[in-house]
């Protein structure tokens, strides 16, 4: 990880006042076994462990600078947020890295995704995994991994895994404060370079349910909840012994029962949570069908209609012509085991 950020210093009736600069990029994360639901909603601590890929493909990157502003300035895309829940989640997250800084300053964050926003690829994960780390550093930390992983949490649950390079697991933990809930990698980027994850987009609008809420609902209103809970340790044995051996047909398998376990639990809470549409439903029985005629390949689904197609590198352009076939697919994303957050040298502003 590049350890850098930018000081900068001007002087104003006598008063030296500090700019710090930061910026970072992160990539998101697709998980294997999903975490849904939590059991801290301020710590946003899980309740349940996961695991997943760091995507090389699909990332956020972010520039903090700390100053003499009168108030918090964010930019995403584009478009700046001056208040609602995008702001104040990113300003509260701020609030709690100068509280670690003990610093006052307000920022200015500006912060750029190469994917749709909110739409089920992860970019609130990549978001504020490039947050924790150019706020961390702009504001004078020197997080180690682990704490940044714990920092990213504070911001979203599924950012602490994207911390992390290869494939990682995030630890649910048994501390009320959070301090054994963090990420780590189990598998480097270099562990299996042929695993591949073919993000298929379907549609680029926002969902109408996000995570967060989606997750609450869940955890507060469906009878086979604690189903799923209980066939999660399972998952992750299976998963986890499955990329330590490079056993494809266990990694897949696995995490595409995990994957429809975890949207059960949505499709039957009250009111039901459905974030399917018709091309990622054809997607899934097209996978299911390419897989018994001798074409390897499985399929996990997040919160949002966008389909992950888990491959491997040899069987990328097979596939890739079939989806060709199917209508109302916006844009296919070949994602490969990918690094960690990092520092770069290259400011948004």
């Amino acid at each position: 990880m590049i350890q850098r950020n930018d000081v900068y210093k001007y002087k104003y009736f006598n008063f030296y006042y500090v700019y710090m600069k930061s910026t970072a990029v992160a990539n998101a994360n697709i998980a294997l076994v999903k975490y849904w639901g939590k059991r801290d909603k301020e710590l946003m601590l899980p309740q349940n462990s996961s695991i997943s890929m760091t995507c090389d493909g699909m990332s956020t990157a972010t520039t903090v600078e700390f100053g003499n502003y009168k108030k918090d300035i964010f930019v995403l895309d584009g478009r700046e947020f001056k208040q609602g829940t995008e702001y104040n989640e990113v300003t509260g997250f701020l609030d709690i890295v100068r509280k670690k800084a003990e610093i006052k300053q307000k920022a200015k964050i500006v912060s750029q995704n190469n994917m749709p926003t909110a739409a089920g690829l992860a970019s609130s994960a990549s978001g504020f995994a490039a947050l924790a780390l150019a706020s961390s550093k702009a504001a004078g930390l020197d997080l180690n991994e682990k704490e940044l992983s714990m920092l990213a949490r504070r911001g979203s649950g599924s950012a602490s895994r994207s911390i992390g390079e290869g494939f990682v697991e995030w630890y649910r933990g048994e501390k009320p404060d959070g301090l054994d809930s963090y990420a780590e990698s189990i598998a480097f980027k270099e562990h299996w370079p042929e695993f591949r994850m073919l993000a298929v987009v379907v549609s680029k609008k926002e969902k109408k349910i996000k995570s967060r809420a989606g997750m609450a609902q869940t955890v507060a209103n469906c009878s086979l909840y604690p189903c799923w809970l209980n066939t999660i340790e399972d998952d992750l044995k299976i998963i986890r012994n499955g990329i330590k051996k490079k056993n494809f047909t266990q990694v897949g398998e696995r995490s595409q029962l995990n994957c429809l376990k975890m949207h059960a639990t949505m499709m039957s809470t009250t009111p039901p949570i459905i974030y399917w549409n018709p091309t990622t439903i054809e997607i899934m029985h097209s996978v299911i069908e390419w897989n018994e005629n001798e074409l390897e390949s499985y399929f996990t689904v997040d919160a949002g209609p966008q389909v992950k197609i888990i491959c491997l590198k040899k069987n990328v352009p097979e596939i890739e012509k079939r989806l060709k076939k199917i209508s109302n697919i916006e844009r296919v994303i070949e994602c490969r085991p990918g690094d960690g957050a990092k520092l770069i040298h290259n400011h948004l502003f």
